[in-house]
């Protein structure tokens, strides 16, 4: 199975023109207060079992962590349960764009 990935340039162009597409951000919730992307929501790694079910299948997800590791298991254990993800590779080490702090 593969997963549906982009990088960190082609996500802030997408952030950019305007979507409609959720950014999820799996890091902990320290790490996401320290900086993220602003369009970002906070659905921690170790939270996500809990909490995918608040998650709408009709909604497209871009899943991103610090360095794409956890973005990629996040990614496809929410594939496995039937929503939409795309991985960002390279994490926020590679984002480029604006953060919030």
């Amino acid at each position: 199975m593969t997963i549906k990935s982009v990088t960190t340039d082609a996500l802030q162009e997408t952030l950019q023109v305007g979507t409609d597409d959720v950014v999820l951000d799996v890091r902990e919730k320290e790490e996401f207060a320290a900086d993220h992307i602003k369009e970002a929501f906070n659905y921690p790694l170790s939270e996500l079992e809990e909490r995918a079910d608040s998650l709408k299948k009709d909604t497209s997800y871009y899943v991103i962590c610090q360095r794409g590791m956890r973005s990629e298991k996040a990614s496809r254990y929410l594939h496995d349960l039937g929503y939409d993800v795309t991985n960002v590779e390279g994490g926020m080490d590679k984002w480029h764009g604006e953060i919030e702090q």
